[in-house]
C-alpha cells in the first residue's frame, strides 16, 4: 500500500507546468501580433511615401507640358504662381507642404523642375527633380 500512496505523489511535481505552457504560447503569439502591426504600419508608411512620389512627379510632367505647348522653358510669371499653389494644396492633388520651382538652364531650351514637400510621419522633406529638354 506504500508503494501506492508514493506513485501517486509525483504528478504533483509537474503541477502549473502547462499553465508555463499556455502563457509562453500566449506571449509568442502576442510577439508575433506585434511584428505584424509593426510590418502593416510600414507598409501604410511606404504607400503613402510612393502617392506623394506619384503625384510630385504628375505635377513636373504637367510643368513640361506647358513648357512644350510654350516651346519654351520660361513661362509666365501667373502661370508658374498657379502652378505652384496647385503643388501646395493637398485637395487639389498636391502635397502637404509643397513648393515647386522651375531654373533654366543654358540657353532656355533646358529647365531643371523641383518639387519639395514635407510628408506629416516623416522628420526630413522628400524632393523630386527633373530635367527637361525641349527640341531645338
Amino acid at each position: 500500500m506504500k508503494k501506492l500512496r508514493e506513485t501517486t505523489h509525483p504528478h504533483r511535481a509537474q503541477a502549473g507546468v502547462a499553465l508555463l505552457e499556455v502563457l509562453v504560447s500566449v506571449l509568442l503569439f502576442s510577439l508575433g501580433l506585434l511584428g505584424l502591426i509593426g510590418l502593416q504600419a510600414r507598409a501604410v508608411s511606404f504607400s503613402v511615401d510612393a502617392e506623394d512620389r506619384n503625384r510630385a512627379a504628375l505635377l513636373a510632367n504637367e510643368v513640361v507640358a506647358l513648357m512644350w505647348l510654350n516651346q519654351s522653358t520660361t513661362l509666365s510669371a501667373d502661370t508658374l504662381k498657379a502652378w505652384n499653389q496647385r503643388v501646395n494644396d493637398p485637395r487639389s492633388g498636391g502635397l502637404p507642404g509643397g513648393d515647386g520651382s522651375v531654373t533654366p538652364v543654358g540657353t532656355g531650351k533646358a529647365a531643371n523642375i523641383t518639387i519639395t514637400w514635407q510628408a506629416p510621419s516623416q522628420s526630413t522633406s522628400s524632393r523630386l527633380t527633373t530635367h527637361v529638354e525641349l527640341p531645338q
